[in-house]
């Protein structure tokens, strides 16, 4: 099993990031899992997010303790919280930032200058999956169509895909 936790504040997608990574995995014969914890709920709080992937159905419902990889959408979170707390001894944490900070030495940790790439579109979240994918050595496509499918509503799919792809190919 390969358990995700994700920490951003409220409001940057850490939620939607889970969901979508987790369709991604479903509609490739995972069994999965995504869900939010919440603290005060408020828009810039803290959260997490969850997502468990594995071959056979999943049975636990409680939230990750140990995850195999930590997603950090917003790096002023490392100031407040222990993002790596419980992080499995072979894990990864993948930042949104240019450099990793000293405090995170020692660790494998995989810098995506999400924000940057991103850019005006806002899509933080959606360069941080794609390079997930990259990490995990999962297809970029079925990323990048759950993202489409979830997303594709509101937003243009050429600019969905892009987010996705432009992270994939930070980390691959």
């Amino acid at each position: 099993m390969k358990e995700i936790r994700w920490h951003a504040r409220a409001g940057q997608g850490a939620k939607t990031a889970s969901q979508l990574y987790a369709t991604a995995r479903l509609h490739e014969g995972q069994s999965v899992q995504a869900f939010p914890e919440y603290g005060p709920e408020r828009r810039g709080a803290p959260l997490r997010a969850y997502t468990r992937i594995d071959d056979k159905p999943i049975r636990r419902h409680d939230a990750i303790m140990h995850p195999d990889v930590v997603v950090v959408l917003e790096p002023s979170l490392l100031h407040e919280v222990d993002v790596t707390e419980g992080l499995a001894p072979d894990g990864i944490v993948l930042l949104n930032a240019d450099t990793a900070p000293a405090s995170l030495a020692g660790l494998d940790v995989r810098c995506v200058p999400a924000a940057r790439i991103a850019g005006d579109s806002k899509f933080v979240n959606l360069v941080l999956v794609g390079a997930l994918a990259a990490v995990l050595h999962d297809p970029v496509d079925a990323v990048a169509d759950a993202a489409i499918e979830l997303l594709g509503g509101k937003v243009a799919h050429d600019e969905i895909r892009t987010a996705v792809e432009k992270g994939y190919a930070c980390l691959s």
